[in-house]
C-alpha cells in the first residue's frame, strides 16, 4: 500500500509558480539567538516557531533558504545559521539536539569557531551549519581537552578547536 504523498514530493513542487497574487519572498527573519521574526515581530506562539525550525530547507535549484511544510514554500532569511545547537547528550559522543528537535551525531572534524567565539558544526549530513547555544557549549564540557590547543577528544581522537 502506498503512503500519503504531499505536493512537496513531486519533483516539479519548488518550480511552480505561487498562488495568484503571491510571492515567494518573504519578510521571515531567523534571528543569531535562533527566534523567528515576522514584519519585524517575535514569532509567537512557540509551538509555530517550532514549526518553523522543522521546516528550514534549501531551494533545490538556487539553494537559497526556504521553509517548506511539504504543501507550500516561501524564502526567508537567516542571519547567522539556519540550525542551534540546544543541548549536547551522550555518555561516549557527543549527540546534539537541534533546533528542529532532532538530535544527531557530532561531526566533530567540523566544528570552528564563529567570529563571536561560539563553536559552530555541520549537520544535517553536512548540508547545513549549526550554532552552539550557551548551553550548549556548556554541556559539551566533558569532551573538551584543556591542552595546548584546546580540543574536543571523541573516542580518544583530539580535534583542535
Amino acid at each position: 500500500m502506498m503512503g500519503f504523498v504531499k505536493p512537496g514530493d513531486h519533483p516539479e513542487f519548488f518550480r511552480l509558480p505561487p498562488p495568484p497574487g503571491t510571492s515567494r519572498e518573504s519578510t521571515i527573519v531567523l534571528d543569531r539567538q535562533g527566534r523567528f521574526w515576522h514584519d519585524g515581530v517575535l514569532v509567537e506562539p512557540r509551538a509555530l516557531a517550532d514549526a518553523l525550525h522543522r521546516w528550514i530547507s534549501r531551494h533545490p535549484d538556487d539553494g537559497r533558504y526556504i521553509l517548506t511544510n511539504g504543501y507550500d514554500w516561501t524564502y526567508f532569511t537567516v542571519d547567522l545559521t539556519p540550525f542551534f545547537v540546544r543541548g549536547v547528550q551522550g555518555d561516549k559522543v557527543p549527540e546534539l539536539v537541534l533546533s528542529d528537535g532532532s538530535v544527531e551525531r557530532l561531526a566533530p572534524r567540523t566544528l570552528r569557531l564563529d567570529d563571536d567565539g561560539a563553536l559552530v558544526c555541520l549537520v544535517k549530513e553536512g548540508r547545513f551549519d549549526a550554532r552552539f547555544t550557551h548551553t550548549a557549549q556548556l554541556e559539551l564540557a566533558p569532551w573538551v581537552s584543556q591542552n595546548d590547543p584546546p580540543s574536543i577528544v571523541v573516542e580518544g581522537e583530539a580535534y583542535p578547536l
